[in-house]
Order: C-alpha cells, then sequence, then structure tokens
C-alpha cells in the first residue's frame, strides 16, 4: 500500500509492503517487509531538494539443493530444514536537482547501501543428509555467516545541451566517489538447533574488510549531426583500490593479494541513422570490465593459492541492427551482438618447487557471445472495440571458451570450443493479448533451450547433481485485468499453466550446488483500490 501528496511546496510519498509465502517446497518459506519514505521540497521551478529512505528486511527458510533422482521423484522435496537466509538492507538517499539555465541541469546525489546478510546453514552436498548423531542425539553445527554492508556514494551530474553551428549537441558528465567497507565474518560455528539462530561457538574462522575507494569519471556526447544522423560518443575513467585486511584462521602460511589497484579508462560510441521517417539503423560498441571480487581472493583451504597479480575482468559489447515501425500496427527491433569476456577466473592444479600439489586460483579462460536479437508485434483490430496484439521476442547465442583450461579430476583440462556455462542457445518470449474497453486478457509462452552447468560441458551429472545438463523448458501463462468502478481495479492469472516442473541452472556456489526447482502452477488474485 501507498501514500503520496502534495501541499505547497512540499511533496511526499510512502509505501510498505509485507509478504508471507509457505513457500512452493517444503520448508521454503519466507517473511518479507519493505518501506520507502520520499519527501521533497521544491524551491523553485529550477531547484528542488530529495530526501529518500528505502529498507527491506526478509527472513527465507532455504529448503537445499537436490540431485536428478530426487528432482525426478518429486520436484517440491525439501533436503534442509534448518538452512535460513536473512539480509536487512537500509538505502538513504539525498538528491539536490539545480537547473541553473534553460539548457542546463545539475544533480548532486549522496546515497549510501547500510546493512547485514545473515546466514546459517548445514553447507553440504545435496546427497549428504543432515541428520541426528546416534551418539550425541543433536544436528551437527551449523555455519553461521554474516556480511556486513557499509558503502557510502557522491555523485554530481551535468547535463548540457548546446548549439555549435548546424550541430546541436548534448553533454552528460559528473564524477562518482564511493567508499565501501564489507566487512565479511564466515565459517562460524553455529547451534544444532533447528530455528533461525545467529549464535556461535568461539569465533569467525574468516574475518576480514575487504574496503575499496574508487574515483570515477565520464562524459557522453551526443552529437546531432543532420535531421537523420546522430553519434555518441563517451568515456568513463576509473582510479581506485581494495585492500584485504583481517584474519584467515587456517591460512597463514601464503600471503593474499591484500591490494588490488583499478585504474583504466572505457570507452564507447554509437550512432543512429533515420532510414525513413519510421525506421532507424543503430550500431554501438562499449568496453566493459568485471572487477575483482572478494569471493575470488578468498582460498578455501590452506590447499589453496591466490595469483598476487589476479586481473580484473574485461571485454566489450557490441550490437548493430534495425528498428521502426510499419504502418500504424507492426514494430520490429532485429540487431546482432558479440560479447568478448576476457580474464574469466577459475582454479588451476599446480606444484610448487618441493613438488606439492596445490589448487591456484587465478584467471583461467577468455569467451565471446556471438548473437541475434528479435523483437517483433502486430496490433490489429478484430470488431467494433475489440483489439488484439501478437508478438514475439527471440535471441539466438552461440557463446563459448576461446581460449583457458582448469583443474579436473587431478589435472589441468582445456575448455577451448566448449560452450559458456548457464547460456541457453535459444530463448523466445511471445504473446497474444486481447482487449476490450477496460479489460485485457493475456497469453504468453516462454522457452528456453537446454544449457550446461559448467565450463568442462559436463553431461551426465553425478549423485550430487552438482553439474550436468540444464533441460530445457517451456512455460505458459495467462493473466487478466478489468477496471471497475470506485476506482477499483481487478488483476487475475495463472503462471506455469501446465504445472511443468523445470529448474534454470545448477548454481556452483551460494545457496549450494545442484538443482533448484522452480515454482509449479501458481494462482493469483488481486485487487486494487486508489484513492
Amino acid at each position: 500500500n501507498a501514500i503520496g501528496g502534495t501541499a505547497g511546496k512540499f511533496s511526499y510519498y510512502a509505501y510498505y509492503y509485507k509478504r508471507h509465502s509457505d513457500g512452493y517446497r517444503q520448508n521454503g518459506g519466507s517473511e518479507a517487509d519493505a518501506q520507502f519514505v520520499q519527501l521533497q521540497y521544491r524551491f523553485s521551478q529550477k531547484a528542488s531538494l530529495r530526501a529518500e529512505f528505502g529498507r527491506s528486511n526478509y527472513l527465507y527458510q532455504i529448503p537445499g539443493q537436490l540431485n536428478d533422482s530426487m528432482f525426478t521423484a518429486n520436484p517440491r522435496m525439501s533436503t534442509r530444514s534448518r538452512n535460513y537466509f536473512s539480509p536487512a538492507i537500509n538505502v538513504p538517499s539525498i538528491t539536490l536537482d539545480w537547473k541553473p539555465a534553460d539548457r542546463t541541469s545539475i544533480y548532486l546525489t549522496v546515497s549510501a547501501v547500510l546493512g547485514v546478510r545473515n546466514s546459517i546453514m548445514f553447507d553440504a552436498l545435496a546427497n549428504v543428509p543432515d541428520t541426528i548423531n546416534r551418539n550425541t542425539g543433536l544436528y551437527k553445527n551449523r555455519q553461521a555467516d554474516v556480511d556486513h554492508f557499509n558503502s557510502k556514494t557522491v555523485e554530481l551530474r551535468v547535463l548540457q545541451t548546446y548549439q555549435l553551428g548546424s550541430v546541436t549537441g548534448k553533454l552528460a558528465a559528473g564524477i562518482n566517489v564511493m567508499n565501501n567497507d564489507l566487512h565479511r565474518q564466515q565459517l562460524g560455528t553455529g547451534s544444532t538447533g533447528s530455528d533461525y539462530d545467529m549464535s556461535i561457538i568461539g569465533s569467525f574462522v574468516r574475518d576480514m574488510h575487504f574496503k575499496t575507494r574508487n574515483v570515477a569519471a565520464f562524459a557522453e556526447n551526443l552529437f546531432q549531426l543532420t535531421s537523420a544522423w546522430s553519434v555518441s560518443p563517451g568515456i568513463r575513467v576509473e582510479s581506485g583500490e581494495s585492500r584485504l585486511d583481517g584474519d584467515i584462521k587456517y591460512y597463514t602460511v601464503n600471503p593474499l593479494p591484500n591490494t588490488i589497484h583499478h585504474r583504466f579508462a572505457l570507452l564507447g560510441i554509437t550512432t543512429q541513422y533515420n532510414l525513413s521517417k519510421n525506421i532507424s539503423a543503430y550500431a554501438g560498441i562499449s568496453q566493459a570490465y568485471r572487477p575483482v571480487l572478494f569471493k575470488d581472493i578468498i582460498p578455501a583451504s590452506t590447499y589453496e593459492q591466490v595469483d598476487k597479480n589476479l586481473a580484473d575482468a574485461k571485454g566489450y559489447n557490441a550490437d548493430a541492427g534495425v528498428r521502426g515501425k510499419i504502418g500504424t500496427a507492426f514494430e520490429f527491433d532485429l540487431s546482432v551482438f558479440r560479447v568478448l569476456y576476457k580474464n574469466r577466473m577459475g582454479t588451476l592444479l599446480m606444484q610448487d618447487a618441493a613438488g606439492n600439489a596445490y589448487i591456484y586460483r587465478t584467471n583461467v579462460g577468455n569467451t565471446f557471445t556471438n548473437g541475434l536479437e528479435l523483437f517483433a508485434q502486430y496490433k490489429f483490430p478484430l470488431a467494433p472495440k475489440w483489439y488484439a496484439g501478437v508478438f514475439v521476442s527471440g535471441s539466438y547465442m552461440n557463446a563459448k571458451y576461446y581460449s583457458g583450461k582448469i583443474a579436473a579430476g587431478g589435472v589441468n583440462k582445456s575448455i577451448v570450443g566448449n560452450r559458456l556455462e548457464g547460456i541457453p542457445q535459444y530463448i523466445v518470449r511471445s504473446g497474444l493479448e486481447l482487449l476490450y474497453q477496460q479489460y485485457s486478457l493475456s497469453i504468453l509462452s516462454g522457452y528456453n533451450s537446454w544449457s550446461y552447468a559448467d565450463a568442462l560441458n559436463t553431461v551426465v551429472p553425478p549423485a550430487s547433481g552438482a553439474v550436468g545438463k540444464v533441460p530445457g523448458y517451456m512455460l505458459w501463462d495467462i493473466n487478466a485485468t478489468a477496471k471497475l468502478p470506485a476506482n477499483l481495479s481487478l488483476r487475475a492469472g495463472v503462471s506455469n499453466l501446465f504445472n511443468h516442473q523445470y529448474f534454470t541452472k545448477r548454481p556452483t556456489m551460494y545457496p549450494g550446488p545442484g538443482i533448484w526447482p522452480g515454482d509449479g502452477r501458481n494462482v493469483y488474485l488481486t485487487l486494487g483500490f486508489k484513492l
């Protein structure tokens, strides 16, 4: 529910949200609530100050991952009854909007992300049961992990429109300053109970701070060279560092990468040309990067070492296409794209000078994804006051490793030519919509083709279900809406109409390797009232 209003120069908006769910699977219930408040004061037509505060909190009982035989027998079953996940996040911000001139706008935003993310789990593969010890009469101690978020950001943006002869320009530029301290406490010896309990015995095995300070300056300029042709170059320059300190009780021999520097410039350019009044061609390319993350540099055991020279992942995104409208009823967008992703993180099997084997966490491979995307929509009248529309949106992706190797089965195996994990070749969404006055009905379908769960392209899953093929699936939904008298509205629908049992991936990390089933058929009915 929400409330909002205006009194003179002052305006406000707020909402409150609460949700309880028993969960589609056993031991999969959740409790969630969120609040948001926005207060704004307009000093004049050219200046305003806006303060916002958002908060969210939820507790989710994690039902545990399945292996393939479990999923086939009963996808709603649970392998865990004592696992919980609970984040509580606060996001305050203050924004000053100022328009000192007709063609100039300035935005200054100060914001933060504050809060914690808790989890208490019996962490094991799907085929390892969580049972009571006959000798003690108790469950095993669970693992407690806590992340403390403390991130603060200041961003200044300037939008400027100008004229240079016959060329119209629009400049967007700014600077972003960020200071982040992620305090991560892991591998705490939790309770043997079954409820949500974050108390631990002793101290955390890993107690670390990952502190990042970063300054980014950016600028993008739209040049309207002619009435039909525009070009927009852009640049983002970053300078900063991430510093790791703290304690890992089991890891005292080899030093960790304690400082990672981020200094680079990212370039990009896009262009658009109007082929006719309603059809245009476009193209663009931009550099991208993924910074080294906390998890990339934390060894799981004393048998792991981390590359002191870990590099940020980098690459680019490029696309080109044609979009537009033919007549009054047909709209389309057809494009091709390429994504290059270099310096992916992984592990290799190595030997030290004494011949002892160890796992080495480093950059292990490079990938590319070539693809095609299509969107088409056709709207037409059926009868007086009746209208219909059909659409299809689809993509084809050829995603592969063109270099790299990873540790597997005691050796380093090449993954050159393997398909990129988690990427289906085909994704298709289509639908039919019927409209009559204040009523609408839509029938939607979604198809995802199969994919691999790991870089080795494992086909036959092991007993744990941690890797293997992810089967393709197709889902159907029906949704209906009606606007009623007295400011009432009614929405109803059925998701996963045919109750298809499916899963989208086998994650290698949190919340655990294995199968996480999607929801079966669910029905909803919503009544809305607006004052």
